[in-house]
């Protein structure tokens, strides 16, 4: 059930703080420390709760983090929120540790959330000011809450969640996150079957739009404050929870939110590069606390005045020798200035911004199931994770790399990237991938975007959107590549590479066009191919930057 600040009756509201007063008695300022309760949603499921109370007399602002990995991991924080005034709260989720009911992960977080947080502004030890914070997963579970706007809920910090659990964290162009979404949920305890259901719902349905905080998030009337990283599993959901919120949400949301998009992913970056002060996964607790201080306490300490958007801009930066170039930037708007440009495959292997005059210009490769490229980094979850080198693959018939000449003057890119590539295949189905590579010098391949498009899913995952292929047929796909804050410096090439496969980041595409739900029709080789002619200019669409930053 879907509930709102506008559409659930008053009556209503008043009902369940009545319920949960008289279900559960209130937890008061005398008991001191943690308390471990029960708290009963409104279906009569009740989730296991700990409270941590400063020393004194409350009652006291509150922040909450709703969680499926123990409710005990806040303990080490406790402390740390009491000693500055605040009394925490932290809750399993439905299903999991000790809170009863039947996982469903991230399915009944909107009620449950809703229902958490007026259960706590009716108790005597709050003060009817509730935050929302949470990393990943508890992320997540806060955006949620939001979008099912609480009256009680004064704000949030969320720390790397996405916009769209459908689009950005199931699956990306259509292809399913198989060792980041699959690889968490078997974390869960979700069994195979289950996550066979998962992979095969790549079509949007209404399960999806009725849980999916994408579908929801016009309800969030709060400030909240988003961090993500570059080289993150929700980098691209981050930045865009924040664009969306401040720009184009709520009308209570519109302009009191907050960005920080650091140089690092969901889990430590792998390979040689390393960037100076480039933030954690765990965001930034001095400036979470100053966060609650001006929304929950009311105090002025300046937050709301400095530039709403902090961003990293990436540059060259082996462990032993970073650039001046990394560092981080404040802005008052994102992107900044730039044009977009063109950057198009041409034969032998190059890039250039010149549009392609060859009459005919293609690569053909054959793309086994069986045989996949491997993943090397990337935006992973937990291993790994980062901008490795891509040299690491080795070269292969199904990989193919461009590049630019040595630029002679840096290229700074900043904003959202697209790939336009003109492709033909003998299946009924099949996948493309695209990187966008960072080549150093001495020929290290430092990976800064990958994504896929699956080719029954290019013209989008409604279900009036979906077809097969046309063997032989040339088509452009448009291959949405997230964006990025990347210096390409002198001295450097710009790579694009292309493939069909890269697991297990992806999911393998068996090439056979069989129902999403079929495992049993055998996979073949997909013979594919990659146009760069006058008539199919393939390329990469950078937003060069065009101001000083």
């Amino acid at each position: 059930m879907h509930t709102s600040r506008n559409s659930l009756h008053p009556f209503l509201t008043a009902l369940y703080c009545l319920l949960f007063l008289l279900v559960l008695p209130a937890v008061t300022a005398q008991e001191a420390g943690k308390t471990e309760v029960m708290v009963p949603m409104r279906d009569g499921i009740s989730l296991a709760t700990n409270i941590y109370l400063p020393a004194g007399e409350g009652p006291w602002p509150v922040v909450l983090t709703r969680t499926p990995y123990n409710k005990n991991g806040a303990d080490g924080l406790a402390s740390l929120y009491n000693e500055n005034g605040f009394a925490l709260v932290s809750q399993d989720v439905r299903g999991r540790y000790a809170s009863e009911g039947v996982d469903q992960p991230f399915e009944v977080d909107m009620p449950d959330g809703y229902d958490t947080v007026e259960w706590i502004a009716a108790q005597q030890f709050s003060d009817g000011k509730i935050g929302i914070f949470g990393t990943s997963a508890p992320g997540i579970t806060s955006n949620l809450a939001a979008a099912a706007a609480p009256p009680h809920l004064s704000a949030a910090y969320v720390t790397v969640a996405p916009d769209s659990l459908f689009y950005r964290s199931r699956f990306v162009g259509g292809v399913f996150k198989e060792s980041h979404s699959g690889g968490w949920l078997r974390g869960q305890g979700i069994s195979e079957d289950r996550i066979a259901a998962y992979k095969a719902r790549a079509v949007l349905d209404q399960g999806w739009m009725d849980t999916d905080f994408l579908f929801h998030r016009e309800n969030v009337e709060i400030p909240v404050y988003n961090v993500g990283g570059w080289h993150d599993i929700y980098a691209e959901g981050s930045l865009y929870n924040y664009l969306y919120l401040q720009n184009a949400g709520n009308a209570a949301a519109r302009g009191k939110q907050k960005l920080f998009m650091g140089a690092f992913g969901h889990g430590a970056l792998q390979g040689d590069l390393s960037y100076p002060d480039g933030g954690m996964i765990a965001g930034d607790m001095q400036q979470q606390l100053r966060w609650w201080d001006y929304w929950l306490k009311g105090e002025d300490n300046g937050i709301m005045d400095e530039p709403p958007i902090s961003y990293y801009m990436m540059a060259s930066a082996r462990k032993d020798n970073p650039s001046s170039l990394n560092r981080v930037i404040q802005a008052d708007t994102w992107p900044p200035q730039h044009e977009k440009t063109r950057f198009y495959l041409h034969p032998g292997g190059q890039v250039t911004t010149s549009a392609p005059t060859a009459d005919s210009a293609s690569l053909r490769y054959r793309f086994d199931p069986a045989n996949p490229v491997p993943t090397v980094g990337g935006q992973n979850l937990g291993r790994d994770v980062g901008p490795r080198d891509q040299r690491e693959i080795g070269e292969r018939q199904d990989y193919i790399r461009f590049q630019t000449p040595v630029l002679d003057e840096d290229v700074v890119v900043a904003g959202h990237i697209d790939m336009e590539l003109f492709v033909s295949t003998d299946a009924l189905d099949t996948d493309f991938v695209v990187k966008l590579v960072d080549i150093y010098p001495d020929g290290y391949e430092a990976l800064i975007l990958d994504y896929p498009i699956r080719m029954r899913f290019r013209d989008g995952q409604n279900a009036e959107d979906v077809r097969l292929a046309e063997p032989g047929a040339i088509e452009k796909l448009n291959i949405n590549m997230w964006s990025t804050a990347q210096t390409f410096e002198k001295g450097h090439r710009i790579g694009i590479h292309v493939s069909s496969s890269n697991y297990p980041r992806f999911a393998v595409n068996p090439n056979n066009g069989a129902a999403l739900d079929d495992a049993a029709t055998p996979a073949k080789i997909a013979n594919n191919t990659i146009f760069f002619d006058a008539q199919h200019p393939s390329a990469i669409i950078l937003p060069v930057v065009t101001e000083d930053l």
